[in-house]
């Protein structure tokens, strides 16, 4: 996956339709009249907790074990069972395997883009892209539908968050894009690491001695939110109102920075979790959903701690080529850091009754290749094995509210193909709009050319998992 990926930069009528998101920011202060102080928001509507691992993590490694296939296929690691009878996982997921009764796994989700770009597209949109490679989308992303239709809902804290490192959060690093929906769509984007010490989340905090300037402030946003002429085919002066209001919510109610606010949790429960990326962002997910937000994505990609370097062996995301990395070195590192945080999320959900109304969905864009491969690492200058691209079959792993304890689906003998109920990410994505209370057949949105869209041009519930 390419690390650099970028959106271009706001044109100057960009910065006019905009840039009143940012003078509302600045303008709200402390002292404001609506200002709301106090105890924790919790919420009762549906919430889903969507964890990325971009790249494509290794089915045959993982959730979908191959052990009577020949060692180029099944690899190094070894199943062991799990607590649920006839149900194995790979052996670096203890954790994960005491609690397989509290989730459930798919293994015959497929479809047909191999790039990174065209993979993230087709399975983040439910659609096929425009264009087999890059990260702009065509369609909205998932999150951003769900957002749009749940916008009225409201809660103290942004109704959709995506929580990554720091550097990765343009839109369209992992097309997150909300396309023809416009930005009032995207996500509120959480990047850094929240396990250091200094970590903050930028944009909670009003500006001090701000308030006094607020009625000429506001006097400017009315002037620069006069229509422009012209069409609004990307819906970015649509976009201004909420922008803005989400803005002034966030710098001026405590809500927002309490439900951010890690240090609020007793610290065994946070080194429960992990006391790294994975981990306190799987936290903050929690948080989140708990304090009303309805979609939080959380990326996991690379593990490695501040303040070390990353392995030559090991790659930054999932993307485990042979040149990349050594796939069972740099796949069982990151799984101690996944094995760790998702079952610490799954036992929280559960003690908190959360379970009932939140759906937990780990996955990336595709599997890898059955069969192992073999290169020379960019970084080690050895030869080293590796997997490549397999949008052919993947594993997803779903918790919370849905039936547990499952295996849906299965692939054949080398973890090649669908043998056994083959879905495609729509069947995924009609399970978790289905969750959210949702219509996405009735549901269509205009796009840039007036034209109604529906949310999903097919796929249906999981029946398994309802």
């Amino acid at each position: 996956m390419n690390r650099n990926s970028h959106c271009p930069g706001p044109s100057r009528r960009d910065v006019l339709k905009f840039g009143s998101v940012a003078v509302a920011a600045a303008a709200a202060g402390p002292a404001l009249a609506h200002r709301a102080r106090g105890a924790d928001h919790t919420s009762n509507d549906p919430a889903v907790i969507f964890v990325w691992l971009p790249g494509g993590p290794p089915h045959q490694d993982t959730f979908d074990m191959k052990p009577d296939a020949p060692l180029e296929y099944r690899g190094a690691f070894r199943p062991i069972q799990t607590n649920v009878p006839g149900v194995q996982i790979c052996e670096h997921m203890p954790r994960l395997a005491a609690v397989t009764d509290k989730y459930s796994i798919i293994r015959s989700i497929a479809h047909t883009f191999a790039d990174h770009g065209g993979g993230h597209k087709r399975f983040l949109t439910g659609r096929d892209p425009l264009q087999p490679t890059g990260f702009v989308n065509d369609t909205p992303m998932v999150g951003s539908m769900a957002a749009e239709v749940l916008k009225g809902r409201k809660a103290a804290v942004p109704n959709y968050v995506n929580v990554c490192d720091g550097g990765r959060q343009q839109i369209d690093t992992f097309s997150f894009g909300s396309a023809y929906l416009g930005p009032q769509s995207h996500p509120f984007t959480v990047a850094g690491d929240p396990a250091e010490a200094k970590f903050e989340v930028r944009g909670l905090s009003p500006v001090a001695g701000a308030e006094a300037k607020m009625p000429d402030r506001i006097a400017l946003l009315n002037q620069l939110d006069r229509p422009l002429n012209g069409p609004d085919l990307t819906n970015g002066a649509r976009a201004i109102g909420p922008l803005r209001g989400r803005a002034l919510d966030l710098v001026t109610k405590d809500s927002a920075r309490t439900a951010f606010d890690l240090s609020r949790e007793p610290q065994k429960l946070r080194e429960r979790y992990g006391m790294h990326r994975y981990g306190q962002r799987a936290l903050m997910a929690r948080r989140l959903v708990e304090h009303g937000s309805n979609w939080v994505t959380v990326v996991m990609e690379n593990a490695t701690p501040p303040g070390e370097k990353m392995k030559e062996s090991h790659s930054y995301n999932w993307d485990s080529h042979a040149v990349n990395c050594h796939i069972f070195e740099d796949t069982q590192y990151k799984l101690g850091f996944l094995d760790q945080a998702i079952s610490a999320l799954i036992e929280d959900l559960y003690a908190r009754g959360l379970n009932k109304r939140v759906l937990l969905v780990v996955t990336g864009e595709f599997g890898r290749t059955p069969k192992v491969e073999y290169s020379k690492g960019t970084q080690t200058k050895v030869t080293q094995p590796g997997r490549d691209h397999w949008p052919q079959a993947q594993s997803v792993l779903v918790s919370g509210a849905c039936k547990t304890g499952l295996v849906v689906g299965s692939t054949t003998s080398k973890a090649e193909v669908p043998k056994d109920r083959p879905m495609t990410p729509n069947d995924l994505w009609a399970t978790v709009f289905t969750h959210l209370g949702i219509d996405y057949n009735a549901t269509a949105f205009l796009d840039g050319s007036g034209r109604p869209m529906p949310m999903l041009p097919f796929g249906d519930p999981i029946r398994e998992l309802a």
